[in-house]
């Protein structure tokens, strides 16, 4: 029932669409961006207003000739929301693009009306690759849970680390890191003794962390969603396995940049692996933060705020290809392709799948003017999505 009503709903606005496409003025092109401002997500939509306020105030407001205006809504984290104000965005705001999206859900919520309303969709955030496939008019230029997972897998074994226990929240994207993780590790000799997934709500890691400490295993791989990072780390070194010779290899959701100094010393030393770090030494990375910290009080920049600012960058040189043209069909074989030298080094958006291709890197946690940050040790060019 509820599904036939979602498909009814995104089938009438795509209707409405097509109605006014012809009517609508094309001087201002309007970006539409869902966003979690409230609710459990609500740090992620905190980052992705400040980088689109960073953007802005770095970049100006226009694009290939024509004026660019963005519509910031709160859809709470929740999928059914987010689908509601896409509609009203699209019949109402007449928006031209869509964007945002904190988790999986939400993203796949809007792909129905961005398929059949051939409107495109640039995620920001969402990491599950199942994405890409529900509508040809998607783009992504955050990251993607395989691509990080194998990377970690073929960097262990080869670093002193073969014998594992997986720890995951019990999700889409859980599930995902588990899968790529454990695929690519025993491709490389290594091998994962259990794989304990934890709830996703209210998680209490204590004995699962229990059972770790009696398999005694060489080093856990571990993801959780930003946040909860945290909380993981703090009862580990309660149950005394800081101390144990176990090391945690994780995903980079796990020691998350803008939370990273509230962690303390018991995140020192920890290895993960992700495609940024607001410690990466570039000179645009150094200009983003600065930018960045300027306009937000000091806050610091993680993945979600390279991503939102990288996709406006992409939205602002697709445009100027296009010539101010956001037209579905036009828009997605200008940006299909694109090139652009990101705050986290060079990324590239797939010419087929429309998905990230971008750099991974191992770094580790280390003390620099007082202050945690990842600090990157070694890289991986141009990884592409493997599930792809």
């Amino acid at each position: 029932m509820f599904g036939k009503q979602v498909l009814r709903g995104a089938a009438t606005a795509a209707a409405l669409i097509i109605g006014l496409a012809t009517g609508h003025a094309q001087e201002t092109v309007k970006v539409g961006v869902i966003a979690p401002m409230t609710g459990p997500f609500q740090t992620t939509g905190k980052q992705i207003n400040a980088a689109l306020k960073a953007f802005v105030a770095a970049r100006g407001n226009t694009a290939g000739g024509k004026k660019v205006e963005i519509v910031l809504r709160d859809d709470g984290g929740v999928a059914d929301t987010s689908l509601r104000i896409a509609q009203e965005m699209v019949t109402t705001d007449q928006v031209s693009i869509l964007a945002g999206f904190g988790t999986t859900p939400n993203a796949m919520s809007v792909a129905t009306l961005s398929r059949r309303a051939k409107i495109p969709q640039v995620i920001m955030v969402a990491a599950t690759s199942s994405i890409m496939k529900a509508s040809p008019y998607i783009l992504r230029t955050s990251q993607t849970i395989p691509q990080i997972a194998s990377v970690i897998g073929e960097w262990a074994p080869e670093n002193g680390a073969k014998k594992f226990i997986s720890v995951v929240s019990d999700y889409g994207p859980g599930i995902d890191a588990e899968e790529w993780f454990a695929k690519t590790l025993q491709q490389k000799g290594g091998e994962v003794m259990e794989k304990v997934r934890v709830p996703l709500a209210n998680p209490d890691f204590a004995p699962f962390l229990q059972r770790v400490a009696d398999k005694k295993p060489e080093a856990l791989f571990v993801f959780v969603p930003s946040g909860v990072g945290a909380t993981f780390m703090k009862q580990f070194v309660e149950r005394g396995l800081d101390k144990s010779g176990i090391r945690i290899i994780a995903m980079s959701d796990v020691a998350d940049d803008d939370l990273l100094n509230n962690m303390g010393d018991p995140a020192l030393g920890m290895i993960t692996g992700g495609p940024y770090s607001a410690n990466h030494d570039s000179p645009e990375n150094k200009a983003f933060v600065e930018q960045f910290k300027k306009l937000n009080t000091g806050m610091r920049p993680n993945i979600v705020a390279v991503s939102a600012w990288d996709a406006l960058d992409l939205i602002y040189k697709t445009l100027d290809k296009t010539k101010g043209d956001a037209t579905g069909d036009v828009f997605m074989a200008a940006a299909k392709g694109t090139k652009i030298q990101s705050p986290r080094g060079p990324i590239q958006i797939d010419k087929h799948s429309g998905d990230i291709i971008q750099n991974i890197y191992m770094r580790t946690v280390e003390r620099v003017s007082g202050e945690l940050y990842n600090n990157e040790f070694k890289t991986y060019e141009a990884v592409k999505n493997p599930a792809q």
